[in-house]
């Protein structure tokens, strides 16, 4: 029997843009997210839309990581014109480096991908680097498949995608 997740999610605030400041300024994090300021400037401008979801990833109720999910046709990007209407699209990181290469970015993917399916979105696409092994490792483990790899604006990407559970698909 399990208890309820030590995982919560929430909205992003203005308020909670100078700890996703220190996160940026991470080394691991500058290293497949590139530079601070200009990411906080995308992430400020992010925090206030609607069909931008920046979430706050909780682990026991301590702000660890950043999350952000959208509509895969919403933002022009070649690399996920095939994919399904209605696919979101995710980006994520963890900003606290204790809480690095332990299971929690497989945990709390794990969580927010269900709530999405259960959403009805019927895939999930996510284009990390092709080195960030580390990355793509943990998005397999959770079952994301490999596809292709892109050449993009901001340099080379692998699509990967989760397909809604059978039990989930619209008939």
């Amino acid at each position: 029997m399990t208890g309820p997740s030590p995982y919560s999610f929430r909205r992003a605030t203005p308020n909670d843009l100078p700890m996703i400041r220190r996160w940026l300024y991470l080394p691991e994090v500058i290293r497949w997210w590139g530079d601070p300021v200009e990411q906080i400037e995308l992430i400020t401008e992010d925090v206030e839309l609607a069909e931008m979801a920046t979430l706050i990833v909780s682990y026991r109720n301590r702000p660890f990581a950043f999350a952000q999910h959208y509509d895969a046709h919403q933002w022009p990007q070649a690399h996920f014109d095939p994919l399904p209407e209605q696919t979101r699209c995710l980006d994520a990181f963890i900003g606290v480096p204790g809480m690095m290469g332990c299971g929690h970015g497989q945990m709390f993917l794990k969580s927010l991908t269900t709530a999405l399916f259960e959403r009805g979105a019927p895939m999930i696409g996510i284009d990390p680097d092709p080195e960030n092994e580390r990355a793509i490792r943990c998005y397999e483990a959770i079952g994301f498949v490999a596809g292709r790899e892109y050449e993009t604006a901001k340099g080379p990407c692998l699509l990967m995608t989760l397909s809604a559970p059978s039990c989930l698909k619209a008939p």
